[in-house]
C-alpha cells in the first residue's frame, strides 16, 4: 500500500506497522461468529477474518466489489458475513454500538463477547466514558481495548490525560483493567483468549490497555517529523512482526530460509490482487439508486383494523402503541431515563415494566449518546428499540450518533437502523428554554431519517405503531401539551398510520393553512372562531417524507397558503414547504406564501412571553394579511 500511495495509485492510506500484533492476536482469540469493532489502522482485523483481499482492495478504491459501493473509504464498512461493524471518523461513537450488540446477546441468552477497538486519543471523547458506563452497570460482557501508540494524530497521550495510565480507568467504572504488552502477539491472543471465554459465562465488561507504537503517522499525508528520533530506534527493537519471527526461530518452529520463502510466496498472490480490484470499471452513478439506497426498503402490511374505538387522550394512545408494539415484536426493547419502575416522567411507560420484565424495559443511565449508539447495535445483531429521550431538547448530546450513525448506516454498508427516538416536545407548559423546544427541523434535513409529528391520538397510536414496524430510524415526536388536554377516539387493536402522507383535517375553498403538530389545533381553533371562512386545513403528519402531492393539490385548490409551525419561523421546516410550493404552484398562487412561525429567540418560561413566541400570537395577523392581498 505504501508502494501504491507513492506511485499515486491510491489516495490515502492509515499504516498499522508497528500495531499488527493487537489485531491479528485479538482477533484470532475471538469466536468467529462474535462481533469485532475495529479501527482505521487494524488492517489485521480484516485478514485474520480471512476477508478476500480483492474485496478489501476494492473497497479502498471505491469499486463495485467493496462493501460500500464507493460511498465510504478506508475501514468505514460493515460486513455481517465476517461479523466487523468498522467505525465512522468520529471514533468513539462505535463503543456505545458495541454496548447494544452485546445486549442483544444477552438478551438472547447466546453466550458471546463483543470487541471494540479504540485508540489513546478517543478516550478523550464523552462516547468512551458514556459506553463503558453503561456496559459496566448493565453487566455486558464487552473488550474495550485501547490501543496506546502515544499519540492522537500528533496530540501527545500527555496531552489527553493525566492519569498515569489509561487502564486505571477501569477503577472508576467497577471494572477489570489490564495494561498489556500490545506487540507481544502471545500475550494479547492470551489475554483476549482468557477473558472472553471468562465474560462468555459471566457476563461484563473489561478495559484492555495495549501499549504500543505507531510507526508511521497517522495517515501518509501527516509524516512523522514530530515523533522523537529516539523513540523509532527504541519501538523499532520491539517491532512485533520481527520479534514473532525471531521467537518462533528460537523456538526452532521457523527456519530462517522460510520467512524469505513466505514472503515471495505471498508478493505474486498480494499483486495479482491488488491488480485485480485497480482494473475494476469505476462506479456508474445512478441518481435513483442512490436515493432508493438511503433508507431500507418497506411496505406498511395492512393491518385489521377492529372497528370499534375508544376514547383516549393522546398519551394513553402512545401508551397503546407501545403495549401492542412490546406484544407483537418480542425483540422489541424500550430504553431511556426513568422508563421502567417510575413508568417515565410523563408516565407513558407506567406498568410496562410488570408486564414486560426490566430485561425489555430499560432504565438507563443519563448518557443520551451511548443508548442511541446501543439501539444502532441492537438492530445490527437483531433487536428493535425504542429509545425515550425525557425532553427532546436533550437529544442534543446524543445528535452525532443520530445524524451520522443511525441515518447514514444503510446507505453506507446496508445495516439498517430499526430505531424509533421518542421526542416529547413543544410549549404551552412554561418550561423554559430546555424543556420546551419544538425542533424538528434539525432532523429534517437529514438524510435516511424519517421524522413524524402527530397532532391527534389516533394519529399518536397509528404512527408510533407503523414507526417500530419501519425497519428505518424514525423521530417521533410527541407533543407534552396535548398529552392530557386531547382525547379523541382511537382504534382498538394494531392500528397503523403510512408514514409520509397528509391527512386533509377540513375541507375549504377559501385558503389553505398547511401545518402539523399543535399547529393543527391552532388552525382548527381558528376556522371555529372564523366560521364564514372556508377553510382547507392539511395535516402533513410526517416530515420526512413529507406528503408533496397533498400540499400541492391544496394550493391548486385555494390559491391561497398559509404554512404554519411552532418551531422557530428562520430554516423551520415551513422554509422547505413554502420553497417547494413556489417551485411547483407559482401559476396558481393568487398571493404569496406566508408562514407562520414561533418567534426567532429561545423560549421563555414566562406564561406572557411564551404566548407571545408561539405562533399562535401571529396567526390571525397572518391570516388577515394573506386574505387581504
Amino acid at each position: 500500500m505504501l508502494v501504491l500511495l507513492r506511485q499515486g495509485r491510491i489516495g490515502k492510506w492509515f499504516s498499522g506497522i508497528g500495531q499488527e500484533a493487537i489485531s491479528v492476536g485479538s482477533t484470532l482469540a475471538m469466536q468467529p461468529d462474535e462481533f469485532i469493532l475495529p479501527m482505521h489502522r487494524n488492517l489485521g482485523v480484516f485478514t485474520a477474518r480471512n476477508i478476500p483481499l480483492f474485496n478489501l482492495m476494492a473497497q479502498w478504491q471505491g469499486k463495485a466489489a467493496g462493501f460500500t459501493k464507493g460511498r465510504d473509504r478506508s475501514f468505514h464498512f460493515g460486513t455481517h458475513h465476517y461479523k466487523i461493524v468498522g467505525m465512522i471518523s468520529h471514533l468513539g461513537p462505535q463503543m456505545a454500538v458495541a454496548t447494544g450488540i452485546a445486549l442483544a446477546d444477552v438478551l438472547a441468552g447466546r453466550k458471546k463477547a463483543t470487541l471494540v477497538f479504540t485508540g489513546d486519543g478517543a478516550t478523550s471523547e464523552g462516547d468512551f466514558h458514556e459506553a463503558i458506563n453503561v456496559a459496566a452497570v448493565w453487566n455486558l460482557p464487552v473488550i474495550f481495548l485501547i490501543e496506546n501508540n502515544g499519540y492522537a494524530l500528533s496530540t501527545t497521550t500527555g496531552e489527553q490525560y493525566k492519569c498515569e495510565n489509561l487502564v486505571d480507568r477501569a477503577k472508576g467504572y467497577g471494572i477489570e483493567g489490564r495494561q498489556i504488552d500490545g506487540n507481544n502477539l502471545l500475550e494479547v491472543y492470551h489475554t483476549i483468549n482468557e477473558l472472553a471465554t471468562d465474560i462468555r459465562k459471566n457476563p461484563r465488561p473489561v478495559l484492555i490497555e495495549c501499549m504500543t507504537f505507531r510507526r508511521r503517522g497517522h495517515e501518509e499525508a501527516s509524516g512523522v517529523k514530530y515523533v522523537p528520533e529516539h523513540l523509532f530506534e527504541t519501538w523499532k527493537a520491539k517491532d512485533p512482526v520481527t520479534c514473532y519471527e525471531q521467537f518462533l526461530i528460537d523456538e526452532k518452529i521457523l527456519q530462517p530460509a522460510w520467512v524469505s520463502h513466505t514472503h515471495n510466496e505471498f508478493i505474486p498472490i498480494i499483486e495479482a490482487e491488488v491488480e485485480k480490484a485497480l482494473q475494476q470499471p469505476a462506479i456508474i452513478p445512478d441518481v435513483q439508486t442512490e436515493l432508493n439506497d438511503m433508507y431500507r426498503a418497506h411496505t406498511l402490511a395492512p393491518a385489521i383494523i377492529n372497528s370499534s374505538s375508544t376514547p383516549k387522550r393522546y398519551m394513553d394512545a402512545i401508551s397503546d402503541a407501545l403495549r401492542l408494539s412490546m406484544r407483537n415484536f418480542p425483540k422489541l426493547v424500550l430504553m431511556g431515563q426513568d422508563i421502567a419502575g417510575y413508568g417515565g416522567v410523563f408516565k407513558i411507560t407506567d406498568g410496562f415494566m410488570n408486564e414486560f420484565g426490566k430485561e425489555r424495559v430499560r432504565n438507563t443511565p443519563l448518557c443520551e449518546s451511548a443508548i442511541l449508539g446501543a439501539g444502532l447495535g441492537l438492530a445490527i445483531n437483531g433487536y428493535k428499540s425504542v429509545i425515550e429521550m425525557q425532553f427532546a431538547d436533550f437529544v442534543s448530546v446524543g445528535f452525532n450518533q443520530i445524524i451520522n450513525n443511525l441515518a447514514k448506516s444503510h446507505y453506507r454498508w446496508g445495516q439498517n437502523a430499526d430505531v424509533v427516538i421518542r421526542m416529547p416536545a413543544g410549549a404551552g407548559t412554561g418550561a423554559g428554554p430546555f424543556h420546551s423546544q419544538s425542533n424538528e427541523a434539525w432532523f429534517t434535513k437529514t438524510p435516511g431519517l424519517k421524522v413524524v409529528y402527530p397532532s391527534t391520538p389516533a394519529d399518536a397510536k397509528g404512527l408510533l405503531m407503523a414507526a417500530i414496524d419501519d425497519p428505518n430510524p424514525v423521530i417521533y415526536f410527541e407533543h407534552k401539551y396535548l398529552y392530557r388536554t386531547l382525547t379523541d377516539e382511537v382504534p382498538e387493536g394494531d392500528y397503523y398510520v403510512e408514514i409520509g402522507k397528509a391527512k386533509t383535517v377540513s375541507e375549504g375553498n377559501d385558503v389553505t393553512i398547511i401545518t402539523y403538530g399543535l399547529g393543527v389545533r391552532w388552525a382548527l381553533d381558528y376556522a371555529k372562531k372564523y366560521p364564514d371562512l372556508s377553510i382547507e386545513i392539511i395535516d402533513l403528519r410526517s416530515l420526512q417524507p413529507w406528503d408533496k402531492e397533498a400540499a400541492i393539490a391544496g394550493v391548486k385548490k385555494t390559491g391561497r397558503v398559509l404554512v404554519l409551525h411552532e418551531d422557530t419561523l428562520g430554516s423551520g421546516f415551513g422554509a422547505e414547504i413554502a420553497a417547494t410550493l413556489s417551485e411547483c404552484c407559482f401559476n396558481y398562487l393568487d398571493a404569496p406564501i406566508m408562514r407562520c412561525a414561533s418567534l426567532d429567540t429561545a423560549i421563555p418560561m414566562d406564561a406572557g412571553l411564551e404566548k407571545q413566541f408561539l405562533a399562535n400570537a401571529r396567526l390571525e395577523e397572518m391570516m388577515e394579511k394573506l386574505l387581504r392581498y
